[in-house]
C-alpha cells in the first residue's frame, strides 16, 4: 500500500456524493427504512457504488460501503486503491460508517483517503485516520 495518496479534486468529491445519494434510492432497508449509498473512488479514477441490503437477521446487512468495496474488487481485482468514499443516506441523518466499514475501508486505503459523510452539522470531510486511528493491519 503507497504512503501517501494523491488527494481526490473537489469535481471528483461532489460527482462522488452525487452517485452515493443515488445508490441510496436503490437500497433495501424493509426493517430499518434507512436507506444509505455509498460510493468509492479508486486510484485509476473509477467510481463504484452500494448500497446497505438489510436482512431480517439485522448482524447479516451488509453495510453501503462494503457493498461497494466487494463490488470494485470483483470489477477491477483485489488490488484495488481507495481515495475516498461517500456516504449519503435518504433519512437526512448522520450517518458515519461504522466500525466494520473503517476496518473493510482500510484495507484497501491508505490513512489519507478522504471519508464524506453526512453529520448532525451538515456534509463532513475527515481522513480514515481521523475516524480510525488505531487500523488492524497483519503484515504480508
Amino acid at each position: 500500500m503507497p504512503d501517501t495518496v494523491e488527494s481526490p479534486s473537489s469535481q471528483q468529491l461532489d460527482e462522488l456524493a452525487r452517485r452515493a445519494e443515488a445508490a441510496a434510492r436503490n437500497a433495501y432497508a424493509p426493517y430499518s427504512n434507512f436507506f444509505v449509498g455509498a460510493a468509492i473512488l479508486l486510484d485509476s479514477g473509477e467510481i463504484v457504488s452500494g448500497c446497505n441490503v438489510e436482512n431480517a437477521s439485522y448482524r447479516l446487512t451488509t453495510c453501503a460501503e462494503q457493498t461497494a468495496i466487494a463490488s470494485a474488487v470483483l470489477q477491477f481485482g483485489p488490488k484495488i486503491r481507495i481515495l475516498a468514499v461517500a456516504v449519503q443516506n435518504l433519512n437526512q441523518s448522520a450517518c458515519q460508517p461504522c466500525g466494520a466499514c473503517r476496518q473493510t475501508i482500510a484495507e484497501f486505503a491508505a490513512p489519507e483517503a478522504v471519508i464524506l459523510f453526512p453529520s448532525q452539522s451538515g456534509p463532513t470531510q475527515c481522513t480514515l485516520a481521523d475516524l480510525l486511528p488505531a487500523t488492524f493491519h497483519l503484515t504480508r
